[in-house]
């Protein structure tokens, strides 16, 4: 019997002190230290690896709340640790998946070179490799095998990057995106023409109500035979070609660069953006309208006037021009900044 109390006061000597051995916070690293368990990893291997990192201080720690937890599963994954945590800590966070990921927001209208500098901004990818990677249209050569490049097929959303993440894998997360969006849209039409009216459709207005508007215009002149005179698509040739200075010069609007819709008829080669649903949705079913002109508003909502001859249009275009020197003469601190109207040159 004495023998026996003497065995149960140890054992909870021991267990007071494995409890306390696994809620005490360690932290053997200055700076944040990045995990990556593989998959399949053994509990043993996995110690050992946040032992070497400093994330804990024994193996035995992390295998002694194993043998406590032993129905949790480790999520494979990459962890990131930068405050001191207990091993009961570290391994509930491995338990639950809490991976750590880097968030790559592409909007609706970014281009290629947004991306790019979105991506160097985030220091996972870098800018050129993912420029070089988009610029294969391989990924969506099945869908749209006349398309030059990937623009206009990485749909716009939020993706979740990793350090291990490569261009190519990106690439392909975002033409996977953009494959379930035009599934779901039983389109009927080819993917090109498509998405290359809604990325103009897209740079134009990010008002949704006019979207349908915009794309009606730009289909009357279609089949009308009339230039698009899209100015975002002169400001995409000049990107291309790496003379875009961040505002629309008359040199642009001349150049004959085959995206330039001022000088070149029909739709460009291939989208100059890539455009979301709502755009997509407009270029697919255009607004019936007899417009062919559209001009901003200088009101700033946003907004712009339509009109469906020169006439009506040029008087659009007047009213526009006498707001905005009114408004730079009231602000004059904005005549710098402030941008040319879209349309105002149709």
């Amino acid at each position: 019997m004495k023998h026996l109390r003497v065995g149960l006061v140890l054992s909870g000597i021991l267990l007071i002190a494995a409890a306390g051995l696994v809620r005490m916070p360690y932290q053997g690293f200055r700076e944040p230290v990045y995990v990556e368990i593989p998959r399949g990893a053994s509990s043993p291997a996995i110690a050992r690896q946040l032992a070497d990192a400093g994330v804990i201080r024994l193996p035995f720690s992390f295998l002694l709340v194993r043998g406590l937890r032993p129905k949790a599963v480790i999520q494979a994954g990459e962890y990131v640790f930068r405050e001191p945590a207990s091993p009961w800590e570290v391994y509930r966070r491995l338990s639950i998946g809490d991976v750590h990921y880097y968030e790559l927001t592409v909007r609706e209208g970014d281009n290629l070179f947004d991306i790019a500098a979105s991506l160097d901004r985030l220091g996972v990818v870098k800018g050129e490799e993912f420029l070089a990677a988009a610029r294969s249209p391989a990924l969506i050569r099945d869908l749209a095998p006349e398309a030059p490049t990937l623009e206009g097929y990485l749909f716009p959303a939020v993706y979740r990057l990793n350090r291990r993440t490569t261009a190519q894998e990106l690439c392909r997360q975002m033409t996977d995106k953009f494959r379930s969006v035009w599934a779901g849209l039983n389109a009927g039409q080819p993917a090109h023409p498509v998405v290359t009216l809604a990325s103009l459709v897209e740079k134009e207005t990010a008002l949704a109500e006019e979207r349908p508007l915009v794309a009606s215009v730009f289909r009357n002149r279609l089949r009308r035979g009339m230039p698009l005179a899209c100015d975002p698509t002169a400001i995409y040739a000049a990107l291309l070609e790496g003379r875009y200075r961040g505002f629309l010069s008359q040199s642009d609007l001349l150049s004959r660069h085959r995206y330039n819709t001022y000088q070149n008829p029909g739709l460009p080669p291939g989208p100059i953006a890539n455009p979301g649903l709502a755009s997509l949705k407009a270029a697919l079913e255009p607004a019936e309208t007899p417009y062919l002109y559209f001009v901003a508003k200088a009101d700033g909502s946003g907004a712009h006037v339509f009109s469906a001859d020169l006439e009506n249009h040029a008087q659009a275009v007047a009213r526009y021009r006498r707001a905005n020197a009114k408004n730079h003469q009231t602000r004059p601190a904005e005549r710098i900044s402030r941008p040319a109207a879209p349309g105002a040159n149709r």
